[in-house]
């Protein structure tokens, strides 16, 4: 089926679907009433063919409006209504049936060689009609037309191009501005489908740093929590043994549990200040405090997200520019001495100064691995290693066994074994290696490698 620009134009009026070929009832209905007007016209002037055909005037009625009627199928067939008009035109009827034909055949996305050659046909065709009548109403000299062959030429063109070349024309301009509005229309279409791709792609990006983001916090909390109450339940049992028996002892094992809790409640408080400050949790609720029902149901708006994507590498940065760094090493050594812990520090190397990343995550590996000592060897004998290297920093961390069987939970400490996998991730994330497990002599061993740069 070939379509034409009225097609189009129908499709957008909201018309429920047509009969047969038509797509919309109100095509069939002016297709209808045009077959109608031309079966009426050819009707009419199949009668003067008759006469001069010397036929029955029934025979020409009816050859008219059969030849007329074939307009009900110019949606479906243009070509064959412009040929049926070519094949009329000595009849001199059908000219309606020829302006329609040639403006559907036009506007059809039939090719162009086909409505050249069938509209140049149907000029022909229109041209040597009005030729041979002007030519033999002057030679009869009935006095209908005169001025001889120039003037019978020039009705003739007039004609062929009056009846020709605006259908022709403005079928033309139609089918142009219809394909142009298809093209346009596609290109809408693909825009949508790409923004609706991108939107997807934010959101999943989104997401994603929203699972970065929870992972870091949870990461940090632990570092930050773990060490400090390991060594505060650690000082509290070793309080609960000597209080008696050294009082002075004890006395100083207090004041480390409250030192130790004094740091832990202001790194947690420094903690909580960048998460309530943040603008990028803010505007990921967006809610007020206290409404924790409708963040479930308000959408996160893709601004927020990037605004809360941008926040949060900007929290990241402030915050590994202020972390611990190599130097607080001896301090942490010293804290866990002070636990009882018999530990060593060697260090190799040149001392120099690393990125901060660098140097917070190498902390937070030798904080984390003297907890798990805390937890799981108390008492047993502890070994910290640093290596300063050409393009890398190694530190190691190796315990002994425990001295008693039942030391290892003497302090009853949880283990949520988070420790070692938040380990792991602060190393890969730096594109170094981090390998952890047990010694041969029964301790334990956890050694990393971070690249310098």
């Amino acid at each position: 089926m070939t379509t034409t620009g009225e097609d189009h134009t129908a499709a957008g009026t909201g018309d429920s679907a047509g009969p047969w070929w038509w797509e919309r009832w109100r095509s069939a209905a002016l297709d209808g009433g045009l077959a109608l007007v031309s079966a009426v016209e050819c009707s009419i002037e199949g009668v003067e063919f008759a006469r001069n055909a010397a036929l029955p005037e029934a025979v020409g009625v009816v050859f008219g409006a059969l030849a007329g009627s074939v307009l009900l199928v110019r949606r479906m067939w243009p070509v064959a209504v412009v040929l049926v008009f070519i094949a009329v035109a000595p009849a001199q009827m059908g000219y309606l049936m020829g302006l329609v034909g040639l403006y559907t055949l036009a506007a059809s996305e039939a090719p162009r060689r086909i409505i050249g050659a069938l509209s140049g046909m149907a000029f022909a065709g229109v041209f040597i009609v009005w030729f041979v009548e002007a030519t033999r109403s002057n030679l009869q000299g009935d006095g209908a037309v005169g001025g001889g062959d120039a003037f019978a030429v020039f009705l003739a063109s007039t004609m062929a191009i009056g009846l020709t070349a605006p259908p022709v024309l403005l079928g033309l301009y139609v089918g142009a501005r219809r394909r142009l509005m298809e093209s346009l229309r596609e290109r809408a279409d693909s825009l949508e489908r790409e923004l609706q791709l991108l939107a997807e792609r934010a959101e999943e990006r989104a997401e994603w740093a929203r699972g970065e983001e929870r992972t870091r916090i949870a990461r940090e909390m632990h570092d930050v929590v773990a060490h400090r109450v390991s060594l505060m339940v650690v000082h509290a049992a070793a309080l609960q043994a000597v209080a008696r028996k050294d009082p002075e002892k004890a006395v100083r094992n207090a004041a480390l549990v409250g030192d130790m809790g004094r740091q832990a409640l202001t790194e947690l408080r420094e903690m909580l200040g960048v998460l309530r400050s943040g603008e990028g949790f803010s505007s990921m609720a967006a809610v007020r405090p206290g409404s924790a029902s409708a963040s479930a149901s308000v959408p996160v708006p893709l601004a927020a997200v990037g605004a809360a994507a941008a926040a949060a590498a900007s929290r990241a940065e402030d915050e590994a520019a202020e972390g611990p760094c190599l130097a607080e090493l001896e301090v942490l050594v010293g804290q866990s001495a002070a636990a009882g812990m018999v530990v060593e520090l060697s260090v190799e190397g040149e001392v120099r100064v690393y990125a901060a990343e660098v140097e917070q995550t190498a902390y937070r590996v030798v904080q984390e691995a003297l907890t798990n000592v805390h937890k799981h060897a108390a008492g047993a004998k502890t070994r910290v290693r640093l290596a300063h290297r050409a393009a890398e920093i190694a530190m190691q961390v190796e315990n002994g066994p425990p001295p008693e069987p039942g030391a290892a939970g003497a302090a009853r400490l949880p283990s949520g074994g988070n420790g070692l996998l938040g380990m792991k991730e602060r190393v890969a994330e730096l594109g170094g290696v981090f390998v952890s497990g047990p010694t041969d002599a029964g301790g334990f061993r956890v050694s990393a490698v971070i690249p310098a740069t």
